[in-house]
Parts: C-alpha cells; structure tokens; sequence
C-alpha cells in the first residue's frame, strides 16, 4: 500500500466519523490515488488533478467539476500534512450553475391541481397522485424523499414524517399539520382497502401496488398543470416548484404575522432538510406580495417615523 493509499484511508475515516456519508465522492477518490501511482506521481499537483478529472475523453463538464470537487477536499487534507500536495482552486473548470425560474403556485392553483387528480381512474391512482402532490405542497419536501417514503416513515399517532434518505443521505424529522396527518391517515386507509395484497413497501404504491417512477409523475404533473391552463408554450410549471412555492408562502405568512424573519430562517432551512440557511436562499423568490410585505414592514420599523 502505497503512502497516498494510506493516506486516503485516513481521510474517509475522519470524514466519515464526522459524519459524512461521501457517497461518490468516496467511490471516486481511490480511482484518483490509483491513477497517481499508476503515473508514479508522490504529490498532488492541480495539472495531475485535472488530467485525471478529464478522463476519458469526451468526458460531460458536470462530471469533471464533481471530480475536482472530490480531489480538491482530499487535497486539503493532505496540504495540512504536507505543503507539497497542492489543492485545486474553487471554481476551476466549474460549471456555471443556473437556476430556473420556479413557478410559484398559489393556493387556489395548489386546489385546482388536486382537484384534476381525485377525478383520475382508477381510484387508486386517483388517491396516490392527490394526496402525494399535497404532501409535497403542504411540507415542502423533494419529490424523492416523498417516493421513498415507507409505512414505517410515516407515523400517522404522532403526525411525523422520518425521511430516511434526504439529500447528502441524511436523515430527518418532519412534523405534519394536523389536516396533512388526516389526509394521509384517509389514503393509507384506501390504500390497504384497494391494494391489500402484493403491495410493494412504499407507503405511496401506483394502482397495481408498485412503488412510484419519477418519470411517470412528472409526466402526469405536465399533463394536470396542462389542463388547469398552468402550463403555456413558454410558462412550465414543475413538481419541484411546489418546494420553492412553499418556501416562499412560508415567509409570507410570516410577515404577515409579524414574525421574526431571522429566527425563522434556520427554522425553515431544518425543515427543508438544508445544512444553513444560506442553501435555503435558493428557494426564495421575490414574488410580489412578499416583495409588498416586506416594504411595508421596513416602512414601520420602531423607533423610526
């Protein structure tokens, strides 16, 4: 075993003792110690990090900003122990990330959606895709993290959701209101009356018992917002939206209430399962009615005429 090896290993020990799951991350690094023995290389440099990244040829930029990102954290490490490794600077070959303009739903639109799905047949798919959507539209949770969920994710005594497999693979708590904990209490009842055998783990199942595809509600979501006249040749209203949507009606009612925004912001970030509020910035659009809230609320601050 090599230094770099060994050195590795130190690495996804500690990080994973921290708490870090790694996931690729952890797959790709002894890909890149393999390729610098292989080279004979006894130091990371930014050129061997690159080369590396690219491959194989024709490789998708996405791919190789990851693979930077992977080398550059064990290259941090490793200039701690030695100033000789060096660390590929943030922002080499990045990306540029750009976000797509959310489609910010208001609640007679959230009602105008779930109400097309409880007219679909057979009723089992009926029940699944209305009261999935108004999960999603209620807590703001990833379409995924709702998919995944299994009987035992979801404890109805308690009105809870435990997402296991949250994004970064961590695990969460989200309280329900006491009207969403009603309408999943009424669809598992359906569930188990019209799917009582063969039913597959998950607690939202398709009409023959089968766990969800993303693909499949996706496309039944194109073709519900279509209907509702949501969905124009240049407006396309996504399933994620009704994460971003929540986020921002979220802060809405909060200065409508007067709320303390600060305090609430780390608040919303845990719900929504991010690491800082920072990361839950991404969510907030200026719509405007909080844009209208918000000015209203600067125009009254105490201690100012």
């Amino acid at each position: 075993m090599s230094t770099l090896d060994e050195h590795l290993d130190d690495y996804l020990r500690l990080r994973r003792g921290l708490g870090f799951a790694l996931g690729r991350h952890g797959e790709q690094l002894p890909h890149f110690v393999a390729y610098l023995d292989e080279t004979g290389a006894a130091t990371v440099t930014v050129e061997s990090a690159v080369a590396w990244a690219r491959l194989p040829a024709g490789i998708k930029p996405i791919t190789v900003d990851f693979r930077l990102s992977a080398v550059r954290g064990f290259a941090r490490y490793l200039h701690a122990i030695d100033p000789a490794h060096q660390v590929p600077p943030p922002g080499l070959l990045g990306v540029p990330r750009r976000r797509p303009t959310p489609y910010i739903y208001t609640s007679e639109q959230v009602a105008e959606v779930l109400a097309i799905t409880r007219r679909l047949v057979p009723p089992m798919r009926a029940a699944t895709y209305t009261t999935l959507l108004g999960l999603l539209a209620a807590t703001g949770m990833r379409l995924g993290e709702a998919m995944a969920l299994t009987g035992a994710d979801v404890d109805l005594a308690r009105g809870l959701v435990t997402v296991q497999h949250a994004k970064f693979d961590r695990v969460r708590l989200v309280p329900l209101h006491p009207s969403v904990t009603s309408a999943l209490r009424a669809y598992a009842w359906t569930r188990d009356r019209l799917c009582p055998k063969g039913r597959a783990a998950r607690f939202f199942v398709t009409a023959r018992g089968c766990a969800l595809r993303r693909g499949e509600v996706e496309r039944l979501f194109r073709q519900v917002t279509g209907l509702t006249r949501l969905r124009t040749d240049t407006v396309h209203p996504r399933v994620h939206d009704l994460r971003h949507s929540f986020a921002v009606h979220t802060l809405i009612d909060a200065h409508r209430n007067g709320a303390d925004i600060s305090a609430l912001l780390p608040v919303l970030s845990t719900y929504l399962g991010h690491v800082e509020p920072a990361n839950t910035y991404w969510y907030l659009t200026a719509v405007p009615e909080l844009m209208q809230l918000v000015a209203a609320r600067l125009e009254h601050r105490p201690g100012e005429s």
